[in-house]
């Protein structure tokens, strides 16, 4: 999936062995992408250890902001289903230290009940 694919709003799953090789340098050593979503120009890893939110920021998209949140700083989440007008379906995970939740937008070619249920898992161990 390439950056016209994102710009055509087919933005959704990374093959998580392509994830693992794209973003090889911000891995610890042992730590396996377990999903991986394309969000546009942004993406979202869920790893064995963490979750890590990535943002390009910018026209090029040059500047990246790297967002690491461990699993055990989750302290709930919720999910918002796209309707009839409204396209996006959203994320919200609040952390722990946090009073304002994390927000992330999904559009329909991501599975958001995929999503709820990869953090879920990962909440619950």
């Amino acid at each position: 999936m390439g950056l016209l694919d994102g710009m055509m709003g087919n933005a959704g799953r990374i093959e998580p062995g392509a994830a693992q090789q794209e973003y090889a340098k911000l891995f610890g050593q042992g730590e396996q992408v377990y999903a991986a979503f394309l969000l546009v120009r942004d993406a979202m890893l869920f790893t064995n250890r963490r979750l890590i939110m990535i943002d390009k920021q910018g026209v090029t998209g040059r500047k990246v902001s790297y967002h690491s949140i461990p699993y055990r700083s989750i302290s709930r989440f919720a999910v918002e289903t796209a309707g009839t007008f409204d396209l996006d379906a959203e994320l919200y995970i609040w952390i722990s230290s946090q009073d304002e939740p994390v927000k992330q937008r999904f559009n329909r070619q991501v599975d958001i009940y995929e999503v709820q249920g990869i953090l879920s898992h990962f909440i619950a161990v």
